[in-house]
């Protein structure tokens, strides 16, 4: 089931005269979380009526965003585990 913010963005696209099926694949499946949601959402109220092309590289960009937070959040959980061993051994 889809979030409010996912919701909202998929109307907002639609709204702005973008095709169906572009407004579905943009909000649905690849901006499917409120963080990127409410990232693309913000973009869209900031640029008065991108051309897709900017639509779809302003997501890469959310997308490449989310990747390298989740990515850091890995290597966080990965050096306090190591940290653990060092202090306290196996």
């Amino acid at each position: 089931m889809a979030s409010e913010k996912t919701d909202e963005l998929y109307r907002l696209l639609l709204s702005k005269g973008y095709p169906k099926e572009f407004c579905a694949e943009i909000a649905y499946k690849n901006m499917n979380t409120d963080y990127t949601a409410t990232r693309m959402l913000g973009y869209l109220y900031r640029v008065t009526d991108p051309r897709i092309e900017d639509l779809v590289d302003e997501m890469l960009a959310i997308l490449s965003d989310r990747d390298a937070i989740i990515q850091k959040k890995e290597m966080e959980r990965a050096q306090s585990v190591l940290n653990d061993i060092y202090e306290n051994g196996l």
